[in-house]
């Protein structure tokens, strides 16, 4: 085999490539950021004179030498500050780079943010009276902040070509979460019917503020009001978006914590988006879901103004309910009756506890209160229950003389149930009518405020999961950790469905489900779906139970007499027993399918 030799050419080559990179990296001259001729136009600081004002001018970076290179631009952030709010806006956009809530942190202990320069963005886009095209996240804007007793007031102005500009002005007063925002610009295109129009438009991503981003990202939603007094809201669970008319505002919310936008005449016309953004691994998530909203400005000849306020702040109805716009809407209490339950019954009531007693008190003694309440239908239910139990017997002859005739089965099963006066469905009516408060119930502790970073025994967050395990590894549905509530809640839950389905477990019938399965499998259900869920309903869950099957050995061994019933059912039989309507029609159809049934064979 030839040996293969080094070409002293390739060498030379190659020494010589590297020597002239080298040369170029060490005379090329430094790079600045160059600004966009728009930029560079508004980069020059505008000399405001006032007292009462502190003006803070954009700055440009000169070199040495004397060769010429376009100016660095540098940013400036100004913070304003009241008692529960921080904000930082920064000079290129004129957008808040950051929104800070006083005294919160999130579920790492950090400081509580709702915005920073990552995650948000605003920008409005407009063609100046030479025909360019502007926008204002690419501006650099001339900022002065001013005090007054009541407020701080920060006037960002950018120039535009022709004497124009455009500012923005923030007005934070000293107290509350909420804060004006307005947009003026002098020095746009044209008249209104054949201007561009000034396209407006917000984005923001929702960050993570709780352990469980899965059970959080399920209540954060972008909720709007339209039309004057309607209210809609975006998918949770999935992408969505729509184009409304007349929005009077839209709520960015993050569970507990909100971004509202409330201009001062209602949109025209409105894109709003809203896109999940969780990470498939739970701790990866950072943001959960990423919110537009799309509109126009109205303007004017040569000029547009808007005014706007804006709520950065918790999801709390309290809060929420002291504004005329209805933002309270903002907060999902859940639809028709289930909403007038929360909003008129447990909302006031619990906060009535919760300033009275802690919350996880608060819960048991609410608790309580909705057992008492409902303890007369949880009676009627148990009296059904004995009655069935009562003719359990008959009801087994029944299903055993005709086993081979379901027709015949049914009509002698319903003839029985006449005679003694018992309804099948008496038992279901009751649990009917407690769907409603258990509803509203599972609707209000997830956005129920007062449980936020509230601890109780072993829970140190009612209204997140109470970790008392974590696993190694990830159970689908279930989780990496274990909860000890909804683990308590699914034992009470399963010895109260024994107590009450398997004493009245009928046979099983053909084509009727087995109810022994669904005695066993109903906690399990329940253990799985609670398991990331807020800790406070678990433990609503786990002591309602207690108090249900508490309340059901009474009334079975006190109140109720067994052998009474007994004998009012033997006494029912003997009496005529007139068939309504309804019964009789469906005594003659069992009748014909029979017949019809015997004519086959």
């Amino acid at each position: 085999m030839e040996q293969r030799r080094i070409d002293p050419l390739q060498i030379i080559g190659m020494v010589l490539i590297f020597a002239i990179f080298t040369w170029m990296m060490y005379t090329q001259p430094p790079v600045e950021d160059v600004a966009t001729p728009a930029t560079t136009e508004e980069a020059q600081p505008e000399q405001l004179d006032s007292s009462d004002s502190v003006v803070v001018a954009a700055q440009t970076k000169r070199p040495e030498t004397t060769t010429p290179v376009q100016p660095q631009v540098v940013v400036d952030t100004l913070t304003l500050e009241n008692d529960v709010l921080k904000l930082a806006i920064s000079t290129k956009g004129g957008v808040m780079s950051q929104v800070g809530l006083n005294g919160m942190v999130n579920y790492q202990d950090e400081p509580l943010q709702l915005i920073n320069a990552d995650n948000n963005a605003l920008n409005i886009a407009f063609t100046t009276v030479t025909g360019q095209m502007r926008q204002t996240k690419f501006m650099l804007f001339t900022p002065t902040l001013s005090k007054t007793a009541n407020a701080q007031e920060l006037r960002l102005r950018a120039p535009l070509d022709a004497d124009g500009f455009i500012e923005f002005v923030y007005t934070l007063p000293n107290n509350g979460y909420r804060f004006g925002f307005e947009v003026v610009a002098e020095g746009i295109e044209g008249a209104l019917d054949t201007s561009i129009p000034a396209a407006f438009s917000w984005r923001m991503d929702g960050f993570r503020h709780a352990k469980s981003a899965q059970y959080e990202n399920r209540y954060t939603q972008l909720a709007y009001n339209h039309e004057g007094d309607k209210y809609a809201t975006l998918s949770a669970t999935g992408d969505d978006d729509e184009r409304e008319q007349k929005v009077g505002w839209v709520s960015y919310r993050q569970h507990f914590f909100s971004s509202i936008l409330i201009p001062q005449d209602a949109f025209e016309e409105v894109l709003l988006g809203s896109a999940s953004i969780t990470e498939d691994e739970e701790e990866a998530s950072v943001y959960l879901k990423s919110f537009t909203t799309e509109t126009t400005l109205p303007y004017q000849r040569n000029r547009f103004q808007a005014n706007f306020d804006w709520y950065m702040g918790p999801t709390d109805y309290a809060v929420l309910k002291e504004y005329d716009e209805n933002l309270d809407q903002s907060i999902s209490f859940g639809w028709g009756l289930i909403g007038w339950i929360n909003r008129s019954v447990f909302y006031p009531l619990f906060s009535f506890l919760s300033g009275v007693v802690p919350q996880g008190i608060a819960i048991i003694l609410l608790t309580i209160i909705v057992r008492v309440v409902l303890s007369p239908v949880l009676y009627k239910s148990y009296v059904s229950q004995a009655k069935m139990r009562v003719i359990r017997p008959e009801i087994t002859a029944i299903n055993e003389k005709y086993k081979n005739e379901a027709g015949k089965r049914q009509q002698e099963t319903m003839k029985l149930y006449g005679k003694a006066g018992v309804s099948p469905v008496a038992g279901c009516i009751p649990a009917l009518l407690q769907m409603p408060v258990f509803f509203a119930l599972f609707y209000f502790f997830p956005i129920a405020y007062e449980l936020r970073g509230k601890s109780f025994l072993w829970a140190d967050d009612l209204s997140s999961y109470d970790l008392i395990a974590s696993l190694p590894f990830n159970i689908p549905f279930y989780g990496d950790h274990i909860s000890l509530f909804p683990l308590l809640a699914s034992v009470a839950i399963f010895f109260y469905t024994q107590m009450t389905t398997g004493q009245q477990m009928q046979p099983a019938q053909p084509g009727m489900p087995n109810m022994k399965i669904i005695m066993y499998l109903m906690p399990v259900m329940m253990l799985f779906f609670f398991n990331n869920y807020a800790s406070g309903f678990s433990l609503y869950y786990f002591v309602s139970n207690l108090l249900m099957i508490g309340i059901m050995l009474v009334i079975k061994n006190v109140i109720i007499d067994q052998d009474k019933i007994h004998a009012q059912i033997e006494e029912n039989k003997k009496k005529p027993k007139k068939q309504n309507r309804f019964q009789r029609k469906m005594s003659e159809m069992m009748e014909e399918a029979e017949r019809q049934k015997k004519t086959k064979r």
